[in-house]
């Protein structure tokens, strides 16, 4: 296990899908229910969200069912144990129970702790439940399915639909699975070929006025 030093955000970048994923929670209030807390596991590469789970506190076991699905999605057991996943977290006290290490060691991942009182250092995944809590949070929920299912809306939009600057406006899934560069060199053919189009427009503009003022 490895423990962060405070900074401004997890400085070793990573270059590949799966090389590290981030793993936090947050909560949101249920009428009559009490709070409930999302923990979520995020692909710090791509920001794709791989796994997430209401649940009614941060014990470890809730923590490792929301971790094992990401586990399970990925095959990440198949992997080589040397290109398996490191995963970034916090020090709440799941996350540092013996149960969620020994867990940890069981299916070959290398655990990263932030420095404590130090949220910024998992500043992706931060950034994300900000954005989820302004969304979600607009109404009011009577039962804890109704949270569920606007939170699968939200991941659904999030992953597959909405562009983020910071992947060069494609979604997290298109980096997940590789589309990015074929998506941006398709772009760059479709502007070429606008401003193709234009400039010919503009000289065919410009011909057809110089003739017709011509004497």
């Amino acid at each position: 296990m490895m423990q962060l030093l405070a900074g401004k955000e997890y400085q070793r970048k990573t270059s590949r899908p799966h090389q590290m994923w981030a793993t936090d929670a947050s909560y949101f209030r249920v009428s009559g229910w009490g709070y409930h807390y999302m923990v979520t596991v995020m692909d710090d590469y791509s920001r794709s969200i791989l796994a997430w789970k209401p649940q009614v506190d941060m014990t470890a076991d809730p923590l490792i069912q929301v971790v094992q699905v990401a586990v399970d999605i990925t095959g990440m057991t198949e992997v080589p144990l040397e290109d398996r996943t490191r995963l970034l977290s916090d020090n709440g006290s799941g996350y540092v129970s013996r149960a969620f290490r020994d867990y940890l060691s069981l299916v070959g991942t290398r655990h990263i702790r932030a420095a404590p009182y130090h949220p910024q250092t998992n500043g992706k995944l931060e950034r994300y439940h900000q954005s989820i809590k302004q969304e979600v949070n607009q109404v009011p929920y009577e039962v804890p399915s109704e949270l569920e299912v606007a939170i699968a809306g939200f991941v659904d939009h999030y992953n597959n639909r909405r562009y983020h600057k910071a992947l060069s406006n494609v979604t997290p899934d298109d980096v997940l699975n590789g589309r990015r560069e074929e998506i941006l060199i398709k772009r760059k053919e479709v502007k070429a070929q606008t401003l193709a189009q234009r400039k010919r427009y503009n000289r065919l503009l410009r011909e057809s006025q110089n003739a017709a003022i011509s004497p």
